[in-house]
């Protein structure tokens, strides 16, 4: 049997769920609809959310870019599809990758191609480009650069 929940109660769960970590709108949405609550209920706790200041997309989306860049060493393209995925608006997502500095950004793609490279067993020549390049897009990385480092670390 469903257990009916109150405002009230959805309201101070929702709270926890945005201050343990950032959360966009989707996530919300996602996390209020199983709690099967009427829409006026669910309007009513996200305009709490945003008026307290727990729900803030630009936050998120900083907090995201940061996040990801840092710790899984994501390219801006990666970036970019996640939090258009998460339905971010494109001035949030501009705000976002401001967050990542041109020089942190090379230098790391630099040391995750370079580590990537050195991993791969792989004797023959097209071989390892396939795997690097792959790699490297996979993660969101601009194609001009993959081109360039590959074409650097792997000479035809």
């Amino acid at each position: 049997m469903q257990q009916s929940i109150t405002v009230k109660e959805a309201t101070s769960k929702m709270e926890r769920y945005c201050a343990y970590q950032e959360r966009c709108h989707k996530d919300i949405m996602n996390k209020l609809a199983t709690m099967h609550l009427i829409p006026e209920a669910k309007e009513k706790i996200i305009l709490h959310l945003l008026e307290h200041n727990f729900l803030n997309e630009e936050r998120f989306a900083q907090s995201f870019a940061r996040g990801k860049f840092r710790i899984k060493k994501w390219g801006k393209q990666r970036i970019i599809k996640e939090l258009k995925f998460r339905e971010i608006s494109e001035y949030n997502i501009k705000t976002a990758l401001k967050e990542i500095s041109d020089k942190d950004y090379l230098t790391t793609f630099h040391e995750l191609a370079e580590k990537k490279f050195d991993k791969i067993r792989e004797s023959e020549k097209n071989k390892q480009r396939k795997k690097l390049v792959d790699y490297l897009l996979y993660r969101g990385w601009e194609t001009h650069l993959v081109f360039e480092k590959v074409n650097e670390l792997i000479p035809f």
